[in-house]
């Protein structure tokens, strides 16, 4: 395959596209700088320098290096980032930080673009260990070690997850039990299963680590909490007592050096446990400032959140990256005639703009639901607004999003793969590599499934709240409402109001689903029959012993999944809809409204079974979707090149040769030459045209 150089190729924008996108009359156009600078959002400048260094080609991935080779590269670009400034933002600025926590996430999650073992392995370094050290610890661990690990002088690893349990952090089995003789902890990792596990920095460059385990003072178990723990001497040895293994090669990420660690009755000293939410006085006595072990337990992990939000914004960067390497290619690559000689463009194939467009749509939705995340995230951690109940709404909002990004990503990946051809399954354009490196985020810093089964948990906990302290007459309101509402739908009525308000005027059925209130209503209206339905299937486990109250949680955990997911999605329309009131360019607005309606209106049509089954919509409605979601596509296709180019990818970040301009040098090529052969008259006759020709002299 001929290939252009992606960094002296010229840029691809319709206007220089061999076919340009077709144009409707007035149809409104896309302030694509502007659109730009919005999607950029409240840390515009810090994504600004963050792509500049991501741009560098010392710093990208070089697809099919040797993994060894590829880890000692990616340690090698972490002290590149230390040297460029571009690690320290969410440190105190008395130690050269900035305390800017929404900016150094926004920052981090950009280097995924360079290469996602970089972007994850400075994670591990700065956002999860040194932001262990940060938040658990006091300021005597901050002068202690924050320096090191700022300047990357102490390597290390976050030794959470064990072998025998992930996402279940509580059930942990490694065990810090507190000697107060010596005032130190014995750390020990009983069995096998109880290794740390999947650790980046734990198989070759860590030389301490933040380990979690059940902390034992007095013969009382408080749970979990974290110890500073050095594990290599300055020669990269185990220390005595520590022991490891490499986890070897995976199917994505192997710039990182992911391994195990297992601990045989190592002593720490008692200064190393990171005591912020609990510390142990030299007799061995216990004390928190939370009193409650759960909220206690909680509260510890829910600092660490933002791996979580950093994996969300990355999982954006990242299908964003795709999307413009799959319309470039789109909008040039050619294939099949229409019948006058001239074969079409991919993305004129309607099933074409539904496998991308759509997917431009739900990274609109993504987008604009991460930047409120992030900004949720920042309010937190500056102080700004930082309660009990900001944590968990944070905490709720971040496993929504995380799950729902990093799933879109997978499916987007492999989506533009796919409608690249044999193209895009070329490692030169990057599609395969990065849906390997990204297929890890979707278990990682939480399982997805596991993480919407804490955004359900919340749900059923507002929906029993809003209850509490409601007297027996507005309870008693509130079910004959109810009631009658579920009668309404189920009986069939709601649909027989609105198929006679419908019928002979299909226009007015789609008018009713394109509307925001319309959609709204839709899409809130399923959640709340879903936490309600639920809701109502659970209200017998309070009475029952917890076995049996398990049993029944567990009979449900489909729908519990499912509702939090559609939760999820809400929150995107509901973050995209907000979005559009801060576009200033009227028909940019127009384009992006569009893209909404195209966002909401596919994600009840993926779910129309449930609104008919709901009688939320009624047949004709439901005939009605599919047609007016075409007709969006048919409005957005003009803009889709546009749409993605306010991404605000560049070559040298794209990096594939499908989107570099070399797709558009071979289709002028092919085109100019059958003109030629036509113009000169030596192009060879169709054998089909003879055919014909001799078919219509035998029925004359």
């Amino acid at each position: 395959m001929t290939t252009v150089d992606p960094t002296s190729a010229p840029s691809t924008t319709p206007s220089q596209s061999p076919s340009p996108a077709p144009s409707l009359q007035d149809a409104p156009h896309v302030d694509v700088p502007a659109l730009r600078d919005l999607l950029l959002g409240r840390w515009a400048d810090v994504r600004r320098q963050a792509r500049a260094l991501a741009g560098r080609e010392d710093l990208q991935k070089i697809e099919g290096q040797p993994w060894g080779e590829h880890r000692e590269r990616v340690f090698g670009q972490l002290h590149t980032l230390v040297a460029e400034g571009a690690v320290h933002r969410a440190f105190p600025t008395r130690l050269g930080g900035q305390d800017s926590h929404g900016g150094n996430v926004a920052g981090f999650e950009e280097l995924v673009v360079a290469d996602p073992s970089l972007q994850i392995k400075a994670g591990v370094q700065w956002g999860l260990f040194g932001a262990a050290v940060l938040h658990l610890g006091t300021e005597a661990h901050h002068d202690a070690w924050l320096p090191g690990i700022m300047d990357l002088s102490i390597p290390g690893a976050f030794a959470m997850t064990e072998t025998g349990h992930g996402s279940d952090v509580a059930s942990i089995a490694t065990t810090a039990t507190y000697d107060p003789g010596a005032e130190e902890f014995d750390l020990h990792t009983p069995f096998r299963a109880a290794w740390k596990d999947y650790l980046g920095n734990a198989a070759l460059h860590g030389r301490a680590a933040v380990v979690f385990a059940q902390l034992i003072t007095g013969g009382v178990n408080h749970g979990v909490h974290a110890l500073y723990v050095p594990i290599r001497d300055a020669d990269g040895a185990f220390l005595p007592g520590i022991g490891g293994e490499d986890d070897g090669h995976k199917g994505g990420l192997n710039g990182i050096d992911n391994g195990r660690l297992h601990f045989t009755h190592v002593r720490v000293p008692r200064f190393n446990l990171l005591d912020r939410y609990g510390s142990v006085a030299a007799d061995g006595t216990y004390t928190s400032p939370i009193a409650s072990p759960g909220r206690r337990f909680f509260t510890m992990l829910g600092t660490l959140v933002q791996g979580r939000v950093s994996l969300d914004g990355a999982s954006v960067a990242a299908s964003k990256v795709a999307l413009q390497i799959a319309v470039t290619y789109a909008n040039q690559r050619r294939q099949f005639g229409s019948g006058d000689g001239e074969e079409e463009v991919l993305l004129d194939y309607q099933r074409h703009q539904r496998r991308l467009i759509t997917r431009i749509a739900r990274t609109y939705a993504g987008s604009f639901a991460h930047e409120e995340l992030l900004a949720r995230f920042d309010d937190v951690f500056s102080g700004a607004h930082d309660t009990d109940e900001d944590r968990q709404d944070l905490e709720t909002l971040a496993a929504a999003c995380k799950a729902l990004s990093t799933w879109n990503a997978l499916d987007t990946l492999q989506e533009c793969r796919e409608a690249c051809g044999g193209a895009g399954f070329l490692s030169e354009n990057r599609l395969t590599g990065l849906r390997a490196d990204l297929d890890v985020y979707a278990t990682f810093e939480g399982d997805n499934t596991v993480l919407l089964q804490l955004v359900a948990k919340r749900l059923l906990t507002d929906y029993a709240n809003d209850f509490r302290g409601i007297d027996f007459g507005a309870m008693a309101r509130y079910a004959v409402g109810q009631a009658a509402d579920r009668t309404f739908s189920r009986s069939g009525l709601r649909q027989a109001v609105q198929f006679f308000t419908d019928r002979g005027d299909q226009r007015l059925a789609v008018n009713a689903l394109r509307e925001e209130g319309a959609q709204r209503a839709l899409l809130t209206g399923r959640v709340e029959d879903m936490v309600a339905e639920i809701a109502q299937q659970l209200r017998s486990a309070r009475k029952l012993p917890t076995e049996k109250a398990a049993s029944v949680f567990n009979s449900h955990q489909h729908e519990l999944i499912e509702a939090a997911r559609a939760h999820a999605e809400l929150l995107q329309w509901e973050a995209f809809t907000a979005g559009l009131a801060t576009v200033q360019d009227p028909a940019t607005r127009t384009v992006l409204t569009w893209l909404r309606d195209l966002f909401g209106l596919t994600l009840i049509e993926e779910n129309v079974g449930w609104y008919l089954m709901h009688g939320r919509i009624s047949m004709q409605r439901a005939r009605t979707l599919t047609g007016y979601v075409n007709r969006l596509l048919a409005r957005l296709r003009p803009h889709a090149q546009d749409l993605v180019d306010a991404f605000g990818y560049e070559q040298p970040h794209l990096r594939a040769a499908i989107a570099s301009g070399a797709e558009a040098i071979r289709q002028d090529e092919a085109r100019e030459h059958q003109r030629r052969e036509r113009a000169d008259g030596d192009a060879p006759v169709d054998e089909k045209v003879l055919y014909a020709r001799d078919a219509g002299r035998r029925r004359a």
